[in-house]
This record gives C-alpha cells, structure tokens and sequence, in this order.
C-alpha cells in the first residue's frame, strides 16, 4: 500500500483522529503509528492513560477497513467498537512524544458485520499492550444509528 492520508481511511476528524500513518496493511492485517502529542485531547498532566489503547487499537481497525474499501473503490463509513475482551498494559499511562506502533489482525467477520481482531501496541519494540476487541460494521451506518436496525 501506497502512503495514503488517514483522512482517507478513517471517518475520525480533528480532535478524534489519533493515528498519524499506516506503516503497513494487508488483506488480514494493518499496521499504524501515533506519536502522543502535547494537544491530545485526553492529555493530562503530560500524560494519557493507559486505557487510551483501546481507542488506538480501535482507529487501526477502522484504518484497515476503510483500507479494504478504498481498494474497492469506496469511502470510509462509520464502525462501532462493541467491546474489548483482555485489554492488558504494562503501564498505566503513555506519555508526550510516545511514539505507539499499533497493529490488529482480522480474526473473524460475519456477514452482518460483526468482526473480531486481536491487537497490540510496541513502543521502541517492546509490545506494551495487547486486547482483542469485538466491532460492528453495518452496511448502512446512518440507518443503524438512526435505530432502523441491523
């Protein structure tokens, strides 16, 4: 995969959008980079709470689906982030320029959208975090939102 924007992988914007690039993706798997920022959001004191990770781990989902649809041609449409299962990390918060490299890989995916990844987060090589997390995917986002159902 070329170097493409995560504007164009991610529906996240502004404030919300936390990845800074892909470094890799394939058809099972994405790689993606974050640099913690003095401006993030959930920043205090200098420092971002571990539980942050999961909305990494959650961003590099959506970056490899909406990679999926780029290569068929479609834009990035919103996904849910349903539940983690197993989020552990060894430490309790990342700190201002961290550089995360975090990685999912695709596990499972049911024809209503329902899907499974297992991810983990390295900083300098060294894995600090890993979950698995459960997402929901509809074909029609704006519909499911607007409680028309699956």
């Amino acid at each position: 995969m070329t170097e493409v924007a995560i504007d164009e992988l991610v529906p996240h914007r502004g404030t919300m959008s936390w990845l800074g690039r892909v470094l890799e993706a394939g058809e099972e798997h994405l790689v993606a980079e974050a640099t913690i920022g003095p401006d993030h959001l959930l920043l205090r004191d200098g420092q971002l709470s571990a539980a942050a990770g999961i909305e990494y781990m959650a961003q590099t989902v959506a970056a490899w689906a909406g990679a999926g649809r780029r290569a068929a041609g479609g834009a990035p449409k919103i996904g849910f982030l349903l539940g983690t299962r197993r989020y552990t990390c060894s430490r309790s918060s990342f700190r201002v320029g961290e550089v995360l490299r975090i990685r999912v890989e695709h596990r499972f995916q049911a024809d209503n959208g329902l899907g499974q990844f297992e991810a983990s987060i390295e900083i300098n090589g060294a894995e600090v975090a890993r979950a698995s997390l459960n997402v929901f995917g509809p074909e029609e986002p704006e519909a499911f939102l607007n409680g028309q159902g699956l």
